[in-house]
């Protein structure tokens, strides 16, 4: 639907006037171009300060001027709806568009942007998105066909450019574009020569790629032109405001300085109100200079935003000659920090080398390529890999930019600001990863209540936060057993997390609220009886009662007809680690205890029929079983573990089901000291007896392996009869079993393969340390044939 519009004044008047503004086409990051983009200003004195960006923005332009400001920060347009897109303007301190907002805040200039607006801007870009393909499921083989010619097309386009690119670097006997780019603009301070250089330059480019039709990419084109068609509207609105031309100064990328000129149409107010549009919402955020970076894949960043930084600082206070010196200065103090020292003689070589290089390819001053080569060549001694880590600090930097109380923010930023103020984590907000430690339990060497649980008040946040997708944190594995009370965090902020801290006000107005919302939606995702339970675990962590219930009601629902055993265990063995830990979290977890008891009874019943499963099944039923006998030992009060016990002893005798899981349980009622050692002969004997099957009677050993083997390697009758059990076997049979005994022992340590070939040393008469070197002895030719043909061999229906 086309919105309604405001009819511009005197519009068929200005339209067709030739008056001429004052255009400074500029590079987006360019200390240069910011440098003389100041100086320009100083000269005109204008009234109207109009930038190139989204002209629904203008009112953050004061903003970003005020005290307190630290660049990087960007601009973030969202949509207000699922799935989010976003748009973004990021701006350094040498950014163009960032001074001109501060000469015009402290000239007290009109300043606005000029851009089409955030909702046009994404709603055109999601047609285009669509046009790739990435709308409709289902299309005709012809708009397939045409999708994937625009595809082609845009492809086409951007390597002719990139080849169009290389070729002036070749020109310029440069090693690539941005070094010709530096040595051409940057370097080049004479009065007024960037912006006639530049303008010269980018309307040459334009008439370049444009004209060539092969390569031209029409959507492309189109989406420009709509731009510039409603940027000179809105410099025509200003000058129907009473801003005189030659008073307004038009800062916008170079690609566009050219067609700024008012003798070409503006958009009327019939074709914007044609434009497609989407709700959008604005906010400020931090960034950082690696984001800003060609290396984040940022197409408008440069390579080295921290050395252009370096290089703004020097142009302002006038020591641009001295900047090799202070960077190699900088380089070879990173190197010393690190453990590779570096004299001062070094540098003194690297910087006269630097200038040699840049008198070769005839200029004053040497590149950021330069300086980089000089480095490589006196200060890593010709190995780019002994310097490369204090290049990319040098170069890209850490920093993230700050923004003060009161910047505009949305309500979840503005919340999370205060949670990581509360909660004492400013300092783990930077680019660096940083480890955090926590401790759940009550801290009682403090007075406050708030500090005696601070660890457990920013684990909250920290699992809040994970719940929601935004990355400052990610948890890491310790060695305690799940929900316990020690917790390891990794910490780094991103801009990425500030974007998902945005789109998570689509889910609330707080932190809190959001993660709640968040909690729900997948508990509506129809979730099994596991991931119920997870759900449960995660609002425990988060501390979310009222979504804890509702995981809760869910979980019981799923209970009821629940017939998946390992579903059942995994679900009981989360619902056990929270009530065993649920007091550190200060929740009363009493409620989960018959669920508990609900679970483990289905388990404990269901064992049998799990039980009845081939090899390829039995690893996920034996961990299941674990799960279920650790809730059986850990809450044998609440539930009923007599009966479990029953099943064991049952499952771990019976001949018809899996021999792997078989022996599993045998061995957990060994480990439990429920089979006594005239049983466990017994049973040994019975299950490892000639006449048994080979599969049955090694997959019984390979299942009684895989619990407590420091129990088995104590038991010397078992290593008896195994060994009496395998020479009783024919070749085939000896083949078979060969398979799962490999697979038994290939989960044993060094030292408890170690520990067995001295056992059978001692049964063999051999020699137990004898026995053990012979058989560790790496494999012979004859042994590694014989192993190819077991590889190779046929088991038939095995």
């Amino acid at each position: 639907m086309a919105k309604p519009v405001q009819r511009l004044p005197g519009a068929e008047r200005l339209n067709g006037a030739r008056e001429r503004v004052h255009v400074f086409g500029v590079r987006h990051l360019s200390p240069s171009g910011a440098y003389q983009l100041r100086a320009f200003l100083d000269e005109v004195r204008p009234t109207a300060v109009l930038v190139e960006g989204p002209s629904d923005a203008s009112g953050f332009i004061g903003q970003l001027a005020s005290r307190g400001v630290e660049p990087p920060v960007a601009l973030l347009a969202y949509t207000d709806r699922m799935p989010v897109r976003t748009l973004l303007f990021p701006l350094a301190a040498y950014s163009p568009e960032y001074q001109a907002f501060l000469w015009a805040s402290r000239h007290r200039a009109v300043c606005e942007f000029i851009d089409l607006p955030t909702g046009n801007a994404l709603a055109l870009q999601q047609l285009r998105d669509e046009s790739d393909g990435n709308g409709a499921d289902e299309i005709s083989e012809e708009d397939a066909a045409e999708r994937r010619s625009a595809r082609d097309i845009r492809v086409d386009y951007a390597l002719r450019q990139h080849a169009l690119y290389r070729k002036i670097a070749e020109l310029a006997d440069e090693p690539d574009y941005e070094a010709y780019w530096e040595r051409s603009f940057e370097h080049n301070l004479n009065q007024g020569a960037y912006r006639e250089a530049i303008h010269a330059f980018s309307a040459s480019m334009r008439e370049l790629t444009e004209a060539d039709e092969r390569g031209a990419d029409p959507r492309e084109t189109a989406y420009n032109e709509l731009r510039e068609a409603f940027m000179r509207r809105r410099i025509l609105e200003t000058m129907a405001a009473g801003h005189p031309a030659e008073r307004i100064v038009v800062v916008t990328g170079a690609h566009h300085a050219s067609a700024l000129d008012l003798a070409l149409p503006a958009m009327g107010d019939e074709e914007w109100g044609k434009l497609p549009s989407a709700a959008t919402r604005l906010t400020l955020m931090p960034y950082t200079y690696y984001k800003l970076s060609t290396h984040s894949g940022y197409g408008a960043g440069n390579q080295a935003p921290a050395y252009y930084q370096l290089f703004w600082e020097c142009l302002n206070e006038n020591r641009l000659a001295e900047l090799p010196t202070i960077y190699l200065t900088r380089l070879a103090t990173l190197l010393r920090e690190a453990g590779t020292h570096r004299s001062t003689a070094s540098v003194i070589e690297g910087v006269r080398l630097a200038g040699a290089l840049a008198f070769m390819k005839g200029g004053s001053q040497p590149t950021w390529k330069d300086l980089r080569d000089a480095a490589v060549v006196c200060l890593g001694n010709g190995e780019y890999s002994v310097i490369a880590e204090a290049l990319a600090r040098i170069d890209v930097g850490t920093k993230i930019g700050k923004l003060p109380e009161g910047v505009s923010q949305t309500p979840v930023q503005d919340d999370l600001n205060r949670e990581i103020k509360r909660l004492k984590l400013e300092k783990y907000r930077t680019a660096v990863a940083q480890e955090l430690e926590l401790d759940l339990r009550e801290n009682r060497r403090v007075k406050s209540e708030e500090a005696a649980y601070l660890d457990l008040h920013r684990s909250v946040l920290l699992h809040r936060l994970a719940v929601l997708g935004i990355g400052f944190a990610r948890k890491q594995e310790t060695n305690q057993q799940a929900a316990s009370w020690a917790e390891r965090w990794v910490l780094q902020w991103t801009p990425e997390a500030e974007i998902q801290a945005v789109e998570s006000t689509l889910k609330g107005e707080t932190i809190q609220v959001a993660a709640a919302y968040a909690l729900y939606e997948r508990l509506q995702g129809s979730p099994d009886l596991a991931e119920a339970a997870k759900l449960i675990r995660t609002a425990c962590e988060c501390r979310l009662t009222d979504a804890m219930g509702e995981a809760t009601r869910v979980l019981q629902e799923l209970a009821v007809e629940a017939g998946s055993f390992e579903q059942i265990a995994a679900a009981a063995f989360e619902l056990s680690a929270l009530i065993r830990f649920g007091s550190v979290r200060r929740l009363d977890t009493g409620s989960l205890v018959p669920l508990l008891r609900q679970l483990f009874l289905r388990g404990s019943l269901l064992l049998l029929d799990a039980a009845n499963c081939n090899d390829e099944a039995a690893g996920a039923r034996a961990e299941a079983i674990q799960q279920l006998n650790a809730v059986a030992q850990e809450h044998y009060e609440e539930v009923d573990e007599e009966l479990w016990l029953g099943q064991l002893r049952e499952l771990a005798s019976r001949d018809d089901r899996n021999a792997k899981l078989s022996g599993f349980t045998f061995a957990i009622m060994l480990e439990r000291n429920e089979v006594s050692a005239e049983a466990c002969s017994q049973e040994v004997s019975r299950r490892l007896s000639p006449g048994v099957p080979a599969d049955l009677g090694a997959g019984w050993f390979e299942g009684l392996s895989m619990r407590n083997r420091y129990a088995l390697l104590s038991r010397t009758a078992l290593w008896e009869q195994l060994d009496a059990y395998v020479n009783s076997l024919d070749e085939e049979p000896f083949y078979r079993s060969l398979v799962f005994l490999r697979r038994a022992f290939s989960g044993f340590e060094p030292r408890e393969r170690a520990t067995v070939t001295e056992l059978l040393g001692d049964l063999w008469g051999a020699g137990a340390e004898e026995t053990s070197e012979r058989l560790q002895q790496p494999l012979g030719d004859e042994e590694k044939r014989k192993l190819d043909e077991l590889n190779e061999f046929d088991f038939g229906d095995l």
